[in-house]
């Protein structure tokens, strides 16, 4: 998919760069509301993560254990628009 410049931005914007790995990949933090489904007020935050977090698990997303980060799931990327592009891709699957 083709993105303007803006989209790109707007994209990169949802992304935290956060510390390398171990073998010195980008890793990137995205919040996981922003990977969720469908916002389900009924649930609670903790079940709404848990769910974003084992169908980001599905794509190679990690629950981000770290405290400058509340509620993120990580990304090891060297692209984020194809990050994106999965992360909207998987949603897609699901929903059907």
């Amino acid at each position: 998919m083709k993105y303007t410049q803006e989209q790109r931005q707007e994209i990169e914007n949802l992304f935290t760069r956060v510390n390398s790995d171990s073998n010195g990949n980008p890793r990137f933090v995205i919040h996981f509301l922003d990977c969720e489904l469908v916002a389900d007020y009924s649930l609670d935050l903790s079940t709404r993560y848990t769910n974003a977090c084992k169908l980001m698990n599905t794509i190679g997303g990690r629950k981000f254990h770290n405290k400058q980060f509340g509620g993120g799931i990580v990304f090891q990327s060297y692209n984020l628009t194809d990050t994106y592009n999965a992360i909207q891709r998987a949603i897609a699957e699901v929903e059907k």
